[in-house]
């Protein structure tokens, strides 16, 4: 599994790219899809979770939290922010990170639209 997630490729970027997805898919297929990427990684999973049970963090007790360097983790709470499953606060030198509201429900709406055949 491990070397199967180390080989995935991050959903397409650029102009062509984008102007791709959208003849091939819908909004919410390509919503899906990154909210999917998003938690592609078992360290962005795991970070979720930490965000998700305390509510809100520092990136330093992220790190602590993890076998992690923080050069790692910080681009994986980058991942998690652009893909829109957390959001930052700058206070002072730190960052404060937080679930974005609605995210998981959301990515819950979109599966199930997934699963039913539906477009969203």
């Amino acid at each position: 599994m491990v070397d199967r997630i180390r080989f995935m490729k991050r959903p397409a970027s650029g102009k062509t790219a984008q102007a791709k997805t959208r003849r091939a898919s819908g909004k919410g297929e390509e919503e899906l899809a990154a909210l999917a990427w998003g938690i592609a990684h078992p360290a962005r999973v795991a970070i979720l979770r930490i965000l998700l049970e305390r509510g809100e963090c520092v990136c330093g007790a992220i790190v602590d939290s993890m076998p992690l360097a923080q050069a790692t983790v910080s681009q994986h709470l980058k991942v998690l922010r652009d893909t829109g499953w957390i959001e930052g606060e700058i206070d002072g030198p730190r960052v404060c990170y937080c679930p974005t509201a609605g995210a998981m429900a959301r990515f819950k709406q979109l599966l199930q639209g997934l699963e039913s055949g539906e477009r969203r």
